[in-house]
């Protein structure tokens, strides 16, 4: 508990200064003003996060974190828990889609198993911060004791920090865990109130009597463990995830070290919505890759007042939709850096 209240208090305010100076240039290139959209937002946002009026950015990290759940044994999932382990060791061995998505941006895939049940996974590229084997099942019980959850994230926030010392200058959130958008449309109704057959999806891919069962699952867990919504390490330790609390970590910590935080989608959400509500100045650290195919990602960044990038369909997770948006972050930097201002291009700007 130390090391969190330790890094909630440490996260800042953006620098005001360096986002105006920052608009400032934008505005005298050779364009309209605004008329790059989107990528103006980020350029001013990262100055202000990073304190400079031209941004920079280095080593791109996305952090895996990997959990199995307890709750699969309701059947929620289309996938058996077997294929937890299994997708690690194809992150490991560079076989996914996410170490596809990595390579081809420049990126380093750091993967860390926090709570994958079965035998240990034995490979040098692993790390092994195992908190226990899967959270408990929700739908009968607290899925994490508290001291669980604070492990968790603190496994989150000391992996990223590490990153960020050996010099990671933007952080993508990623994970793996069969059956874990149950738990992070738990997290969501407990915090927004929202119905569940709105915000309950199918996954990885469950049909309607499934994904009917999900939510009748999601419902029990709800009603078991009383979840407090003004309480979000209650919230969590009940209804949530070890990689999602990691996650949580993983973003915390990030904020606290004025780094931005590029966000996945529904899972990696659920993690951020758990990070704002204990302190909602995270969220200014914090980028929207994408939008999901989860009904209920779009009212996660809704609450959290997030627009989201890119708008592809994406319902894949391992933190792919995160590092997709990366060459984005690097083109809007490129134009702030190298465009012509219209004194130098000898262009006239407008009356």
């Amino acid at each position: 508990m130390e090391l969190l209240n330790k890094t909630l208090a440490s996260i800042g305010d953006l620098d005001v200064e360096a986002a105006n100076a920052a608009q400032a240039r934008l505005d005298n290139l050779t364009k309209p003003q605004g008329s790059l959209g989107i990528m103006e937002q980020i350029v001013v946002r990262l100055a202000a996060i990073q304190g400079k009026a031209i941004p920079s950015l280095g080593p791109k990290v996305v952090m895996v974190m990997a959990g199995d759940h307890g709750v699969v044994a309701e059947g929620v999932s289309a996938y058996p828990q077997e294929v937890t382990p299994q997708m690690v060791l194809n992150f490991l061995n560079n076989g996914a889609a996410i170490n596809v998505f990595s390579n081809y941006t420049g990126s380093k895939v750091v993967v860390t198993d926090v709570g994958v049940i079965g035998p240990a996974i034995e490979h040098p590229r692993l790390n092994v911060r195992k908190i226990r084997e899967g959270t408990r099942n929700m739908a009968r019980e607290a899925a994490m004791t508290e001291a669980e959850a604070l492990a968790a994230i603190t496994v989150g926030i000391e992996m990223v920090q590490a990153e960020i010392e050996a010099g990671a200058t933007l952080i993508a959130t990623g994970e793996m865990g069969i059956g874990n958008t149950t738990p992070s449309s738990a997290i969501l109704a407990a915090f927004s109130g929202v119905d569940l057959d709105i915000i309950t999806g199918r996954g990885t891919g469950i049909d309607d009597v499934v994904r009917q069962r999900k939510i009748a699952v999601i419902k029990q867990a709800l009603e078991v463990n009383q979840p407090d919504p003004n309480q979000p390490l209650d919230v969590l330790r009940k209804v949530g995830g070890l990689e999602i609390a990691a996650l949580t970590g993983v973003i915390l910590g990030a904020a606290a070290h004025r780094v931005a935080v590029v966000v996945d989608g529904f899972i990696s959400t659920a993690a951020a919505l758990v990070a704002y509500k204990m302190n909602p100045d995270c969220r200014k650290f914090l980028f929207a890759s994408h939008l999901s195919q989860e009904p209920g990602h779009r009212i996660m960044l809704e609450y959290m007042g997030l627009q989201p990038i890119l708008h592809l369909d994406l319902r894949l997770g391992e933190g792919t939709g995160a590092v997709l948006t990366f060459p984005i972050f690097e083109a809007a930097l490129k134009a702030m850096q190298e465009m012509a201002t219209f004194g130098e291009a000898g262009v006239s700007n407008k009356e």
